[in-house]
């Protein structure tokens, strides 16, 4: 199978993720450039969030149409994590890649242990009852793993956002995509330079894809019960996390 087809079925998949769940993206994308189109990991996490950043966007667009993004609580959580996704991201070029591949595939296992914990039963919109000081230190968190280990962190913001800030799912699925814009975006500031051996020839179709997959998602989204497409994600992030793993002590 040629690189452009792998990439453009990884983008869909990506796409898809971002647009169903609100998060994933570049769990999957990550490891896709690095084991089924060659990337380094560091020019993985970085082409990884050009591809997130971009999509993402597509992705807020999509659900903002249907009101379910928390522009205001969406983008206090967002801003405590830019500077710890700007300092991250510095950091994440001066580690060796079989740590940022481990730490990753930990964070992967992670997510999924979380995915297929029973949720928490929330109606109604964010009930206010939140403290601030412990929704920064989430937002804090989760740009900081934006940052060194080049993931949106959506997959985590939405438990977060249900959790912390007592989103409905809906609501939380559309705010993470702006957490993830922004994480995204602070931590390509700390990387503008660091373009090498990224293959655009490669990487454009990547992001194209992924665009079409994010309005398929959130359609799909409306279709399929979120049990089932949480379950599903789980799966998959297992399934990668054990490779990488294997990958990063071999």
């Amino acid at each position: 199978m040629s690189t452009l087809i792998l990439a453009l079925i990884a983008g869909a998949v990506v796409g898809l993720a971002l647009g169903a769940l609100g998060g994933g993206g570049s769990v999957l994308a990550v490891p896709a450039l690095i084991y089924l189109l060659g990337f380094t990991p560091a020019a993985a996490t970085t082409a990884g969030l050009i591809i997130v950043t971009a999509t993402s966007l597509t992705a807020l667009y999509a659900h903002a149409r249907t009101g379910t993004v928390r522009w205001k609580a969406g983008a206090l959580f967002a801003a405590a994590g830019l500077l710890p996704a700007a300092a991250a991201g510095a950091a994440a070029s001066r580690l060796p890649q079989p740590v940022l591949t481990a730490a990753f595939a930990a964070l992967a296992a992670f997510a999924a242990v979380r995915m297929l914990r029973p949720g928490h039963a929330v109606t109604g919109s964010a009930a206010g009852g939140a403290r601030p000081a412990k929704a920064a230190g989430t937002g804090a968190g989760l740009g900081a793993l934006t940052g060194l280990l080049g993931v949106g962190g959506g997959f985590l913001a939405v438990p977060a956002l249900v959790t912390v800030l007592a989103f409905e799912m809906q609501a939380a699925v559309g705010t993470s995509l702006l957490v993830i814009a922004a994480n995204s975006l602070a931590s390509l500031a700390t990387r503008g330079a660091t373009t090498v051996g990224i293959d655009w020839a490669v990487t454009g179709p990547f992001i194209g894809a992924a665009i079409l997959g994010a309005w398929d998602g959130k359609r799909l989204a409306a279709k399929v019960t979120g049990t089932l497409l949480q379950r599903t994600f789980a799966g998959v992030l297992l399934t990668v996390a054990a490779f990488m793993l294997i990958d990063a002590l071999t």
